[in-house]
């Protein structure tokens, strides 16, 4: 049986993240992580925090914090966060663990062994005013390819071309600011892609059914020719360097950092070492179906760093099977920017409404064939629309009327008729084709999906009109009303993946306990027994008129029209 491993990119340690970091790889794994537990596979979804590196030094020296101290607090700040949000991780590991460190050396020392690392003399960056080399993000200046005048020393946030800090145009000091700067020489360990290149592209051939991102950008890294590349740098923060002259040298963040996810897995397995085996899944697995997440200024270090450190150990690590990747999700047209403060972050947006909103609005906005746009007055019209009258609407509604006509029990009378097989076919067709999108990963498409097997229970609870029905043929009604509250406990399996906080709330209802995925629209009509006591829950969602829409306009910025979102 295929066991599958979950692994969602490592939020940055450097302050709250916002809904671009959330829909990119957390919250789209959590999902798919939730849909393959209630089919019954077994899962481990890992993820932590990415600790070191040279904004996590100066984000702590801005707080007045030791980077430990930092580190430690925002660790416990994102967790915290990421629970509010429900994901429901197995683990959320720290890249700074001990075990991280134990890893990250082991893989070096392999690499070093094959000769895949060397010693090499560089010129690099060292700051007169603040006496001290000035590694990739310490450096800040124009990007040489798109003119961005806010690009770090090892990447451009707006067109993503990986730089090496002398690639800046008038380079200044991300500490000081000072632009007094000068080239020296200094050793660092260099990762030999280039011997690996070879072995990676005939891996990235082989993904067949990777997402064009994924493999477009692989390949266009591959095809302008693979660097060797540095893998140590000149900080006090990191894993450091077990090697003479090399005092005082911590490992590149992008080296260590993706190491993580294993180390994450040990962090997961020391806390239960009789029962968990972070070998079973990281070692000679060949069982195991590794799934990751992550954005697409991610994928070059997922698809060709990372996975030549793997390959140049000559050891049977697993591997990706499949990396899904996502484009930006844009706030009236700028890219969400934790380091700019652009956008909505997850600690306002939990303060401002239930999780469950903002998962929907995501996953069925994922910005999978391009970037998305969020706008308060699209975030207001879809709540409306979906959660609160076609979900919302439907089970107060059907519930409602059903408790009052049978004093909340599940009634027993009546056989199902044409109508009602005709609703299990249809269900049939919706819940396959759910299936497979989630299965293939396609978000966008499985909420679409998903909405329409809602509208199909709002289709059927109109026509058969068992307000009628009851009067006319209780019989009749009794049927229509059972189905109805069956389909009540369908919408709370099928959309648990998505918004599992309302899922519970209205299995519970029904007293629904098993949520395991239906094997077809009959299964599904047949969830909540005749006979059963249910309860109606509360209202679930709050429509979002104009005012509200308005009024987060004014608070977070942007241009939406008057009435956006009213109705």
């Amino acid at each position: 049986m295929t066991r599958h491993l979950v692994t969602s990119a490592l939020p940055y340690i450097n302050g709250v993240k916002h809904l671009g970091n959330l829909v990119g790889s957390m919250l789209p794994a959590d999902v798919y992580t939730r849909f393959l537990r209630q089919c019954g596979e077994d899962v481990l979804f890992i993820c932590a925090t990415d600790e070191h590196g040279t904004p996590a030094e100066l984000a702590a020296a801005a707080a007045g914090l030791e980077v430990a101290e930092y580190c430690r607090e925002q660790h416990e700040v994102q967790r915290r966060l990421g629970e509010g949000f429900a994901l429901s991780w197995d683990h959320f590991g720290r890249s700074s663990s001990p075990q991280n460190a134990e890893l990250t050396t082991h893989i070096a020392d392999r690499l070093m062994a094959n000769g895949f690392i060397e010693e090499r003399t560089t010129r690099q960056v060292y700051s007169i005013t603040d006496e001290r080399f000035l590694p990739d993000r310490y450096i800040v200046g124009t990007c040489p390819v798109c003119g961005y005048e806010a690009a770090r020393g090892d990447q451009c946030e707006n067109c993503t071309t990986v730089l090496d800090p002398t690639d800046l145009i008038e380079p200044r000091s991300a500490i000081s600011g000072s632009t007094d700067l000068e080239v020296r020489e200094t050793r660092h360990l260099f990762l030999l892609q280039s011997k690996l290149a070879d072995e990676v592209r005939a891996w990235i051939d082989r993904q067949e059914q990777w997402p064009l991102l994924t493999t477009s950008i692989a390949r266009k890294w591959l095809d302008e020719g693979l660097h060797d590349r540095s893998i140590t740098r000149d900080l006090r923060w990191g894993v450091p360097v077990d090697r003479p002259g090399f005092e005082g040298k911590v490992f590149y963040v992008w080296f260590d950092a993706p190491i993580e996810y294993i180390g994450a897995t040990k962090e997961w397995a020391d806390l239960a070492p009789e029962e968990r085996d972070w070998r079973s899944w990281w070692y000679d697995a060949p069982d195991v179906h590794y799934t990751q997440f992550m954005a697409k200024d991610n994928v070059p270090f997922h698809t060709v760093s990372f996975p030549s450190s793997i390959l140049g150990t000559r050891e049977p690590w697993t591997m990706a099977s499949y990396i899904k990747s996502f484009n930006w999700l844009t706030y009236y047209g700028g890219k969400f920017s934790t380091s700019a403060g652009r956008g909505i972050f997850m600690d306002a947006a939990l303060d401002l409404l239930p999780a469950d909103t903002w998962r929907w609005y995501l996953i069925s906005n994922a910005p999978e064939s391009s970037d998305s746009r969020f706008t308060w007055g699209h975030f207001a019209q879809t709540v409306n629309a979906d959660l609160a009258d076609t979900l919302g609407n439907f089970v107060n509604r059907v519930l409602t009327f059903t408790a009052r006509n049978t004093d909340a029990v599940v009634p027993t009378g009546g056989s199902p008729g044409e109508v009602e097989a005709h609703l299990a076919e249809e269900l049939d067709g919706l819940l396959e084709r759910y299936t497979a999108e989630m299965e293939g990963l396609e978000f966008r498409k499985a909420a679409t999906t998903l909405r329409a097997i809602w509208a199909a229970g709002n289709a059927y609870w109109e026509q058969s009109q068992p307000w009628k029905a009851m009067k006319s043929d209780r019989e009749r009604g009794e049927t229509i009303l059972r189905t109805g509250v069956n389909l009540v406990g369908l919408f709370a399996v099928l959309s648990a993946p998505v918004i599992p906080d309302t899922s519970a709330t209205v299995a519970a209802a029904v007293g629904l306990d098993d949520l395991a995925w239906p094997a077809d629209g009959a299964a599904g009509l047949s969830l909540v027994p005749p006979g059963r006591s249910f309860e109606v829950p509360p209202v679930l969602f709050t429509k979002l008129d104009a005012d509200w829409v308005a009024a987060q306009v004014a608070r977070f910025g942007g241009d939406d029209d008057p009435g956006a979102g009213a109705g």
